[in-house]
């Protein structure tokens, strides 16, 4: 399997891109397949891969997803995106497969105009539960996850008031959206889209490996400043969730595996037709 990861973290010191690695690396020991990993820095150096690739995982990142309108890094991005519809919407070849994450689920919803990108009153940080919707509850990738299933969250933007008629015609659907706060009268999140066939994305983040979060949370600089942004409950809450067997350890095992195993599957099958 060759697999292009888009790097949308800026040089900004992250878990992200670690899990994802990881990740990966584990998939093609367990289904005993060749990888090729090949990173792409897109925001600092406009890189973005070529139509070589079997898959794509587009990462989280820092800042906003709205200011960097019309930035030459989204031009090559959006360039390297619509070259990979165009690509699954021509006859015979075989598909390739692509999973937004957190900033490119973001960016991709405010480029074809899906829905509201704005910033939230407060950032999101921590483990929390998220719903299926009816499209959710039929979401293959989502097979293995409870309704409704935790996610680690990190974000200080949102997607809202989705644009259903433009879905329609995009044929995307929402899978999954933000937990009901009965107590707080703002619009529930879009937290996943399949938008179409071959491309999935989250607000949250699938690759989150417990260990190595709660791991990184321990580091005594990065526990403060985690304290002083979202308190010490917060904290302590985080560092229990991430590992309780049936939240995001069932997450992290379950959703980019399961995506990674229907592009493995199409690999095969277009292979033996």
């Amino acid at each position: 399997m060759k697999v292009a990861v888009l790097d949308l973290y800026e040089g900004v010191q992250n878990e992200g891109m670690r899990c994802i690695r990881e990740l990966l690396i584990q998939f093609a020991e367990a289904e005993q397949i060749p990888l090729q990993l090949n990173e792409f820095d897109v925001r600092r150096l406009q890189k973005v891969p070529d139509l070589s690739y079997d898959v794509y995982i587009s990462s989280g990142g820092p800042g906003s997803p709205v200011d960097s309108a019309g930035s030459a890094w989204e031009a090559a991005y959006f360039q390297w995106l619509n070259s990979v519809l165009a690509w699954n919407e021509a006859p015979g070849k075989r598909k390739k497969y692509v999973f937004l994450i957190c900033h490119s689920f973001q960016v991709v919803c405010r480029y074809f105009e899906l829905a509201q990108v704005c910033r939230r009153k407060s950032a999101a940080f921590g483990v929390f539960p998220v719903h299926k919707t009816t499209a959710g509850m039929e979401e293959p990738l989502f097979n293995g996850l409870p309704d409704p299933f935790y996610i680690v969250d990190s974000r200080n933007w949102q997607v809202v008031q989705p644009d259903e008629a433009k879905l329609a015609a995009m044929g995307a659907s929402i899978l999954a959206i933000e937990k009901e706060r009965p107590h707080v009268p703002l619009e529930r999140a879009t937290m996943a889209i399949r938008f179409n066939e071959y491309m999935i994305g989250t607000q949250f983040h699938p690759e989150a490996d417990p260990a190595g979060m709660r791991k990184h949370l321990l580091l005594p600089a990065r526990k403060q400043r985690v304290i002083a942004d979202h308190g010490a409950e917060k904290y302590n809450s985080m560092l229990e969730l991430l590992m309780e067997a049936d939240k995001i350890p069932l997450t992290h095992n379950t959703l980019l595996p399961n995506f990674l195993q229907d592009a493995l599957q199409h690999q095969r099958e277009y292979q033996y037709t």
